[in-house]
């Protein structure tokens, strides 16, 4: 057994792109350049560490339980609910603390992406010439259209500036009711709803906003609305979805993720014309992994430095 600090499960995309140079700021880093096989092997990696960096793996209660050393988790990710079970790391005295702010323009990028991929019925049109295929398709322009958000963290007010710079009309909505700077005019969540020709969600996942786009909700929407989803897929009720899709009511659906990841082969959503879909990886771009990994890493010592 160790006390050094250690990066559990650095694999794939971050393991490429790991550096020495990065590593100099936590020195003596025990990394695994893969992905535990199972909670007991997560345990192994843990045991006796005061202080890690996790990436994928989820820290369950059982996980924690048994890891009565560990003091701080850096995780890298935003969005913690979703990695660990927060309650059961309070219950045991565990800081779990994620990174802020790395991929805001790498998901803003793709959030808009993924709207003008649905407005210009990229997907459809592929398919089309893939099947031999070359019937002209009418599709729309984003100047002067509305561009609705719901959220103006980091990653929304990246998506309205490069909305508002593509000649859009942007709107928006947060539980703040602060545009925090971003090109947006503000409005109610009805509002935004009712007048958004392309409506893209930016919101934290939490008890209170699971199923937050419901079939209430979607049925305000414009007819034909284009609806980006980015954040996290339990954010929208997926049946209320399904059934505003097959209506026609929701236009087109563009969607980076999805209540159960990853998405079943079968899923009712893979047959559909009018959906766009992408493996949650709108936050995974070169620069955006390395943003993560320094910061994941300099968080790490932060911790280290903290409970030294």
């Amino acid at each position: 057994m160790t006390t050094e600090p250690a990066f559990v499960d650095c694999y794939g995309d971050l393991a490429e792109r790991l550096t020495d140079e990065m590593l100099c700021i936590v020195p003596g880093l025990r990394v695994w350049r893969d992905e535990p096989v199972d909670e007991d092997a997560l345990i192994v990696r843990l045991s006796g560490r005061k202080n890690v960096l996790v990436y994928m793996a989820f820290m369950s209660e059982r996980v924690l339980r048994a890891c009565p050393d560990l003091e701080t988790i850096a995780y890298l990710s935003t969005g913690l609910a979703t990695h660990g079970d927060l309650d059961a790391a309070r219950a045991h005295g565990i800081r779990f603390e994620g990174v802020k702010g790395y991929g805001d323009r790498a998901v803003a990028e793709h959030a808009v992406t993924l709207a003008l991929a649905g407005m210009k019925r990229i997907v459809e049109m592929d398919r089309e010439v893939r099947r031999g295929g070359f019937r002209l398709i009418r599709t729309e322009e984003l100047a002067g259209k509305t561009f609705g958000l719901l959220g103006l963290g980091g990653i929304g007010a990246e998506t309205a500036r490069i909305a508002d710079a593509l000649g859009a009309n942007v709107i928006g909505w947060t539980p703040s009711g602060q545009s925090r700077g971003a090109p947006a005019s503000m409005m109610s969540k009805e509002a935004v709803l009712q007048r958004a020709d392309i409506l893209s969600v930016h919101l934290a996942l939490t008890p209170e906003s699971t199923g937050f786009l419901g079939q209430a909700e979607l049925a305000m929407l414009k007819p034909g609305v284009v609806l980006v989803n980015t954040a996290r897929g339990g954010l929208i009720d997926e049946g209320a979805l399904l059934d505003a899709l097959r209506s026609g009511h929701v236009g087109h659906a563009a969607l980076d993720v999805f209540e159960t990841e990853p998405l079943a082969g079968d899923h009712p959503l893979c047959a559909m014309e009018t959906v766009t879909l992408t493996p949650h990886s709108a936050w995974l771009t070169t620069q955006a992994i390395d943003r993560l990994l320094v910061a994941g890493l300099n968080l790490l010592r932060s911790h280290i430095d903290q409970t030294s």
